[in-house]
């Protein structure tokens, strides 16, 4: 699709134009059919979430469902108290997964507790005439209003009245686990290793292992996630507090960059190799503190996965390689520097500019405000929309028979007319139980289409956002570099007045382009999807193909998305259609591609440094907060599990803070690079062509003298 748009809009290079006097403000609309079918897709995109209200319901997935259909702690029903799902024979479930999925082949009951003790049905039904409270406690795991412990216990195993024994269990997603533990590296369950399975047998707790593989690992997840959930509750304050001091740091970097750039990011640069030394240091000396300590010598494939990530830190090897990973990076960032001194020197100069163009346009600094709502409502509308499709199922029962040769087992059946058929009859014990969710209409077929386009409508309306967000910060740029007296002609509320020349004009350019990387994430997604399911697949030949397809479509992705930008700044200027700015933008950076290596990849370089300095700065005073560093607070520290919950979320969130804030400075120095490689090209400094740039711009990226072209013929 660009390649066309390339060959569509091949031809002469574009001519001079004498009127050319900045942004055009009289413009036209542009890629009309894409705005027009964009609106359409949208309208669609609206109608396909009503239609997924209509018939979905996100109970399925907040309430288990028992045997019958009904939810497990749904209000206004019998369940409303029962809110945990319990099986009647676990170990008929093979796994986890099964279980989860609620394909288990057992009755599945809602219940208010899960089982507490050993009991099976046999010896409360031998006990319950003198022992009335074992039956009462029992029968609560029966079918409901069954109270009959004088019927048979063969009689009940077939008709599944009854579970034949109840384990020691535990909820879990809802759902009743049995609370495995180990003592002395013996697998247990409320310390016992036997137990008795209602038929007659003593078992061993192990086999229990089987159907409930992986249970352990989970629940162990599930206590570190809990701990994890406790320090955001109690640290959260002090999050925010960093997470502030980030935004500062930002707001403070970026206005201190108008006056003195070269100094601020030369801190920004020894600042990061400053922070990287300290933690070099920091794990020589740990790695050191730690030698002769008893167990500090093992390695991390001895102690093999552990939920408590401290282990890993009383290991000498974690600290050695932390140290050398450091290490290799403050190498490669002092080669880079040494390497790119003179480039470097260019780069801040460019910067300064930028740094004025956004002391004009303050609020420029506040717009990434506006990409990040619009990106949270489309993932919200997303994700509901998503939640909605996945429960439009209508509840499917099928017929669950004890016996495996009955030949209506596991077909679909009707729980309201099925005691009046002759099933029951030919297969005893049989039974019509809840299954899943699904349905034989035409919209019931094609959920798995509907959910594909809602992925793909979002991953466009999110290109869309985005690319909104670049158009309309290149042209508040654009009006401050094509203002030829500085800042008088900077036009009135240039922010806003580019943000409606977008939204009017070229929403159908931003579109076209959104459109285009939405189709190759797209792609991406499918072959990221193709190879998880192929993940356990021999065929050495399918996994390098599909390799090489993600690395290519991944290497296209970043190339449009580099095409995209610049079409956009293109739009902004000139207001003309999306083919032909990309095809413009192209061209122009491939005559100034010397320019394009050196100024805008060393700014990229340099902005990102800014980003590691603002994370690391607050990352490293965190760090000292967080483990009782600072005395001044060390009252004031809560008590946490894990100290690096809060420290990585202050870090992770400081980066994003600083992303935010410096990806308009990113996009200003784009703008500005452009308008400056089209202004060369346009004009030649002299009084009938004046350049639009300043005289310190001019200084560092044009001739020292200037030397006035010949004409150019229109």
């Amino acid at each position: 699709m660009v390649l066309y748009c390339f060959i569509l809009n091949a031809g002469e290079p574009r001519k001079f134009d004498p009127k050319f006097t900045g942004p055009v403000h009289s413009r036209r609309c542009t890629d009309v059919i894409c705005c027009v079918i964009f609106i359409v897709v949208i309208l669609g995109y609206i109608a396909l979430g009503v239609v997924a209200w209509v018939h979905g319901d996100p109970r399925k997935v907040i309430y288990p469902t028992d045997s019958y259909g009904q939810f497990c702690g749904q209000g206004d029903t019998p369940n409303k108290n029962k809110t945990i799902l319990f099986y009647f024979n676990i170990l008929k479930c093979a796994s986890p997964v099964v279980i989860i999925n609620l394909q288990c082949p057992t009755t599945q009951l809602c219940v208010s507790k899960c089982p507490d003790r050993f009991a099976t049905y046999s010896d409360v039904q031998a006990s319950y005439r003198y022992r009335p409270d074992q039956w009462n406690y029992f029968r609560q795991f029966c079918r409901p209003g069954f109270n009959n412990p004088r019927k048979s216990a063969a009689q009940v195993l077939r008709d599944e009245d009854c579970p034949s024994m109840i384990v020691p269990s535990r909820p879990f997603l809802k759902r009743c686990f049995p609370d495995f533990s180990t003592k002395n590296g013996v697998l247990t369950v409320a310390n016992q290793t036997t137990f008795k399975d209602g038929r007659g047998k003593t078992r061993n707790v192990t086999d229990l292992r089987e159907a409930a593989n992986g249970i352990n690992i989970v629940l162990d997840a599930r206590s570190v996630g809990m701990k994890i959930f406790e320090d955001y509750a109690i640290s959260w304050y002090w999050i925010l507090i960093g997470l502030f001091i980030a935004m500062l740091l930002s707001l403070l970097f970026l206005v201190l960059l108008r006056f003195t750039a070269g100094v601020l990011f030369w801190i920004f640069i020894f600042g990061v190799i400053g922070i990287i030394g300290y933690g070099i240091w920091h794990c020589y000396w740990e790695y050191d503190h730690l030698k002769g300590i008893p167990g500090s010598d093992l390695t991390v494939y001895d102690i093999g996965f552990q939920t408590d990530f401290k282990v890993y830190l009383q290991l000498r090897q974690t600290w050695l390689a932390f140290m050398i990973i450091l290490c290799g990076v403050e190498v490669i960032i002092i080669l880079m520097l040494i390497f790119l001194r003179n480039r470097i020197r260019i780069a801040i100069a460019l910067l300064e500019e930028g740094s004025r163009a956004i002391g004009y346009i303050m609020s420029t600094l506040f717009y990434p405000i506006v990409t990040f709502l619009l990106i949270a409502i489309c993932i919200s509308y997303w994700a509901v929309t998503a939640v909605f499709l996945a429960t439009s199922g209508e509840p499917i029962y099928k017929i669950m028979a004890n016996q495996t040769l009955c030949k209506y087992a596991n077909l679909t059946c009707d729980p309201e007319t099925f005691n009046t058929t002759n099933v029951t009859k030919l297969c005893p014990g049989a039974q019509c139980t809840f299954a899943f969710y699904g349905g034989e209409s035409l919209y019931h077929k094609y959920i798995f289409i509907f959910q594909l386009a809602n992925a793909f409508v979002f991953l466009w309306l999110v290109n869309f956002a985005i690319a909104l967000g670049q158009c309309t910060l290149a042209g508040a740029f654009a009006s401050y570099y094509w203002a030829y007296r500085k800042p008088a002609d900077i036009p009135l509320w240039p922010l806003f007045s580019s943000f409606g020349r977008a939204i009017r004009y070229h929403t159908g350019s931003l579109a076209f382009g959104a459109l285009i990387i939405a189709i190759v994430q797209l792609i991406r997604v499918i072959l990221e999807y193709l190879d998880h399911k192929l993940k356990g697949t021999q065929n050495s030949f399918t996994r390098f193909l599909l390799g090489c397809l993600k690395c290519c479509f991944w290497l296209l992705e970043k190339f449009l998305k580099f095409v995209n930008r610049n079409a956009y700044i293109m739009i902004a200027i000139y207001g003309k259609n999306f083919c032909t700015s990309a095809k413009d933008a192209f061209y122009l950076l491939m005559r100034n591609v010397v320019r394009v290596a050196v100024l805008d990849k060393v700014t990229d370089f340099l902005l990102f440094l800014g980003k590691i300095l603002v994370a690391g700065g607050v990352g490293v005073l965190a760090f000292f907060f967080f483990t009782h560093r600072i005395p001044v607070f060390s009252q004031e520290v809560p008590m946490l599990n894990y100290y690096w919950v809060p420290l990585l979320t202050v870090i992770i969130g400081s980066y994003l803070v600083a992303h935010g804030f410096f990806s308009v400075y990113a996009m200003c120095v784009d703008t500005l690079f452009l308008c400056f490689c089209e202004d060369l090209e346009r004009n030649d400094g002299s009084t009938a062509k004046p350049y639009f740039m300043s005289a310190s711009l001019h200084r560092i990226l044009g001739k020292k003298k200037l030397s006035p072209k010949k004409s150019v013929e229109s």
